[in-house]
């Protein structure tokens, strides 16, 4: 059957079965930065927004879909023009793998619109549905939580992927204590 989407802003005609499902089609048609992980709905690395709201692509059926807008994580940001989730995550190296983190971004990206300002409960709360096997989390949290800042306008956001300007001239201090850090990502 032939379904109508819209997706990333763009209006798309594409084919499924009736058994498909959101990301089944989405793949299928290049936009693959939604990743397969469980095909249960467990691990969120199929994150989409539909209609501005985080869904687990992999068990949307697509014909629930028809008529919606769905936004991908290629819709966000491009290469040279990021999303400030998107800068923040690398910034802040946040990325190990790379595997969950489009869906984590897309999550992320949910909870900012909803809560310009969360806490870092708030971050954990709204991330817990989303699984990463590399890290514990800290990096990710921190991301999120400077994405937040950067999105109310307080900082500035680093062009080179070095650390986000102060706004007085300084950089942001990464959080490790003076010669503590080991540039691993791990807690010092």
């Amino acid at each position: 059957m032939e379904l109508q989407l819209e997706i990333n802003g763009v209006e798309r005609s594409v084919e499924a079965s009736k058994a498909d499902s959101l990301l089944d089609v989405l793949r299928r048609n290049g936009y693959t930065g939604a990743k397969r992980g469980c095909d249960t709905g467990a691990c969120g690395f199929c994150t989409v927004h539909v209609d501005g709201e985080p869904v687990k692509s992999c068990v949307e059926p697509v014909t629930k879909a028809e008529g919606t807008s769905v936004e991908t994580i290629e819709g966000l940001g491009e290469q040279d023009d990021l999303h400030p989730v998107q800068q923040a995550f690398v910034d802040n190296t946040a990325l190990q793998c790379g595997f969950c983190i489009p869906g984590m971004i897309m999550r992320s990206t949910a909870l900012l619109e909803a809560n310009p300002d969360p806490t870092e409960q708030e971050v954990r709360e709204a991330l817990s549905d989303n699984l990463c096997r590399c890290t514990g989390y800290k990096k990710i949290v921190e991301a999120v939580l400077e994405a937040a800042e950067r999105m109310d306008g307080e900082h500035a956001v680093a062009t080179d992927g070095g650390p986000p300007d102060d706004g007085a001239g300084g950089t942001l201090d990464s959080g490790c204590p003076p010669g503590g850090c080991d540039c691993s990502g791990d807690e010092p």
